[in-house]
């Protein structure tokens, strides 16, 4: 079996100075190498473009999201290729995460994301190696731990994270059919290093509007069984109006943009490394809705571009949704 596959990340942004963005996302991107590593899913989108998930106070949020894609066109370079040149047909994923940020003080915090995933694979293989044959497995997915730092201003409009992806998931799943490849497995087996950064700022005089940068990076350090995921960095902009209310509910209509970079895998135990790494742009319009100390977010992402190594599976559109509960 051949296959495209999935990882994680995570990093956060929003505030009122320009320059302390951008030096945050310059970090990212000097940090990441030249060399191509990587997996085709880029699960660490989901990891940017949701700003409520920013803390704004010291405190706790306990926080459920969901997450889903279908990949289920073939793409090669930055445009659609046929079928026949993918074994894959189709990558269905939904990751179900249950979290917790707490903030100790107005400088220092924790955030703890545990995710469940469902996967749908179809793909070519069985016994003569040219049937389609269809998959279906749920596993715990890879943990990630992080720590918070806001101290950089009063309004906590400045932030960096840092911490920990574990291998918390499996890596090794099989069926009658034999096993998954790696880049398709639910866990990626590897200790990842997380690192980001989160700004926001205002711009109107009035709070009115409101504009945020998120970015994340997630760099694999410790492999397992030979196999080498991908580094992925994510980023996001976005502006969001916040003058629309429904009796006393603050609805927040949002447009953001995303964009992502992941490197090809490497190791003995890859996949398909020449048919592995990519870089694309999103647009994603979202909304979310203040009832305190609920809050609703929703968004929807579609690829505006995309430059995808050898031949690999996308998604039309992608969806996110979370539920947090403030205390």
């Amino acid at each position: 079996m051949t296959k495209k596959s999935i990882l994680s990340s995570t990093f956060y942004a929003r505030g009122s100075s320009a320059a302390t963005a951008a030096v945050a996302v310059s970090i990212l991107l000097m940090l990441a190498p030249e060399r191509s590593l990587a997996c085709a899913c880029g699960c660490g989108v989901f990891e940017v473009g949701t700003s409520s998930m920013l803390p704004s106070s010291d405190g706790g949020m306990l926080f459920f999201t969901t997450d889903s894609q279908d990949q289920n066109h073939n793409w090669s370079g930055t445009s659609e290729a046929p079928a026949a040149n993918n074994a894959d047909q189709e990558i269905r994923t939904i990751f179900v995460t249950t979290g917790l940020q707490y903030l100790f003080n107005r400088s220092w915090g924790v955030q703890i994301e545990v995710p469940y995933v469902s996967r749908y694979f179809k793909t070519t293989g069985g016994v003569s190696g040219d049937d389609l044959v269809a998959l279906r497995w749920s596993q715990l997915g890879d943990i990630r731990i992080q720590g918070i730092y806001t101290g950089f201003s009063p309004d906590l409009s400045t932030g960096l994270t840092f911490g920990l992806k574990l291998p918390s998931g499996s890596y090794s799943h099989s069926d009658v059919y034999g096993d998954v490849d790696r880049d398709t497995e639910i866990g990626t087996g590897s200790i990842d290093v997380l690192l980001g950064g989160f700004h926001r700022g205002g711009l109107t005089l009035d709070p009115t509007w409101s504009w945020y940068l998120q970015g994340a990076l997630d760099q694999p350090v410790l492999f397992r069984d030979g196999y080498r995921p991908g580094l992925e960095v994510d980023a996001a902009v976005g502006i969001h109006y916040n003058g629309w209310y429904i009796g006393n509910t603050l609805v927040t209509p949002i447009a953001q943009a995303i964009g992502s970079y992941r490197a090809r895998d490497s190791g003995p135990n890859s996949a398909d490394p020449v048919a592995s790494g990519y870089q694309r742009v999103l647009l994603s319009p979202g909304i979310e809705v203040n009832l305190h100390p609920l809050r609703l977010y929703a968004d929807v992402e579609f690829p505006v571009y995309q430059h995808m190594t050898g031949n690999q599976l996308v998604a039309p559109v992608l969806l996110k949704f979370s539920v947090s509960y403030h205390f």
